[in-house]
C-alpha cells in the first residue's frame, strides 16, 4: 500500500496516578505493581474519550479537515450512536463520513490497515484515524493485575496517499485470531450476554478482567511467528528494522521483543509512564517516537501487538 502517515497527535490526561497511589486500592505494594506490570504511573482522565480524541486529532490534523474520520477505540461514549459521531462533533465538523473499528487493543493497527485500503481505492485522500481510551472506568480493583495495568489517553494519525518522490508505504501486514483465548481478557457485560436488564446480571460484569499469565503463555509463540511472517513478507531481517512500536501491553511483554532479534534501544517503550492505554497505547508510543525525532522519513517501523480474542497483528511501515 502506497500510504503515508502525514501527521500524529497525542492527548495525555493531566492527572497522574502512581504505583504508590494505587497500592492501597488493590492491596499490593508499589514494588509488586512495578515488577509485575512495569507500570510506575498512568494517567487518569476526568474528560470523556471523545474530548481526548479531539485534542489528539487537532494536533495530527494541523488545521486541515479530513475527508473521513475513523475511530479505532475500545471504550465508547455509549452504545448508540457510534463514538466517531461524538468525536466529529467535538472537532466542530459536520457532514464528514465517520465510523468505528473495534479490535480491542489492536484497533489502531487494524484501522491503519483498513484505511490504507480505502486510500488505495481513491475514495478518500486524507483520513483521520484516532484511538482514545478511558479504560480506568472499567478497572476491577478486586483483580490487582489488570487494575494495575490500565491507563487513559488518546492519539491520532492522519493518513494520505504517498506523495510523489517519497518512499512511504505499508510493506507487510499479518493478523490471526484464536477464539480459544476469548475468556482470557474480557468485559463480560455491556452486551446481550449479560445485559443490565437480564436476570443474573451483576455490576462487576461491566468491569475488565484478565488472566495475564495465560495470555502471556498463549501469545508469546504466536507473536514470534507473526514477526517471522512479517519479515518474510517484506524480505527483511530483524536487524533491518529501525524501530519497533509495540502495543504497550505490559513491561514483561515488551521484554520479549529483544529475544526476537530486536535491540532493546530500538523498542519504543512508554508503558512505565502511561500504562496500558488499550488501543491508544500503540499510537501514543508512535507519536512519542516521532515527536522526539527517533522515527524519521525512510525508517522501517514494525508495529505489532496482541488483543483480546486472542488476536495478534502487526505491520511493517516504510516511514
Amino acid at each position: 500500500m502506497q500510504i503515508q502517515v502525514a501527521g500524529t497527535g497525542i492527548c495525555v490526561p493531566a492527572t497522574v496516578e502512581t504505583a504508590d497511589d494505587l497500592s492501597g486500592r488493590i492491596g499490593r505494594s508499589p514494588e509488586w505493581i512495578r515488577s509485575r506490570t512495569g507500570v510506575a504511573e498512568r494517567r487518569i482522565s476526568e474528560r470523556r474519550m471523545d474530548v481526548m480524541a479531539a485534542d489528539a486529532a487537532r494536533e495530527a490534523l494541523g488545521g486541515v479537515a479530513p475527508d473521513l474520520i475513523v475511530n479505532a477505540s475500545l471504550t465508547p461514549v455509549q452504545l448508540i450512536p457510534d463514538s466517531s459521531v461524538f468525536i466529529q462533533r467535538e472537532l466542530g465538523y459536520s457532514g464528514i463520513p465517520s465510523f468505528s473499528i473495534h479490535a480491542t487493543c489492536l484497533s489502531f493497527l487494524v484501522g491503519l490497515h483498513t484505511v490504507g485500503g480505502l486510500l488505495g481505492t481513491g475514495a478518500y485522500r486524507r483520513i483521520l484515524l484516532v484511538s482514545s481510551e478511558q479504560g480506568s472506568v472499567c478497572r476491577d480493583f478486586d483483580h490487582p493485575e489488570s487494575a494495575a495495568l490500565i491507563g487513559d489517553g488518546a492519539a491520532a494519525a492522519v493518513l494520505t496517499p504517498t506523495p510523489e518522490g517519497h518512499e512511504s508505504g505499508l510493506l507487510a501486514w499479518s493478523m490471526a485470531t484464536f477464539p480459544e483465548g476469548a475468556s482470557l481478557a474480557e468485559i463480560p457485560g455491556c452486551g446481550v450476554a449479560n445485559h443490565p436488564n437480564s436476570e443474573g446480571a451483576l455490576p462487576e460484569h461491566n468491569l475488565f478482567r484478565m488472566n495475564g499469565p495465560r495470555i502471556y503463555k498463549m501469545a508469546v509463540r504466536r507473536v514470534a511467528r507473526l514477526v517471522s511472517d512479517l519479515l518474510e513478507q517484506a524480505r527483511l531481517e530483524a536487524g533491518d528494522i529501525d524501530w519497533v512500536v509495540p502495543h504497550q501491553a505490559s513491561g514483561p511483554a515488551l521484554k520479549t521483543l529483544p529475544r526476537m532479534g530486536f535491540s532493546p534501544e530500538r523498542v519504543v517503550d512508554v508503558v512505565g509512564q502511561y500504562g496500558n492505554c488499550i488501543a491508544a497505547s500503540t499510537p501514543m508510543a508512535l507519536h512519542t517516537a516521532v515527536a522526539d525525532g527517533r522515527i524519521r522519513r525512510g525508517d522501517r517501523v514494525l508495529m505489532l501487538g496482541t488483543g483480546a480474542g486472542l488476536s495478534v497483528a502487526g505491520m511493517i511501515l516504510r516511514w
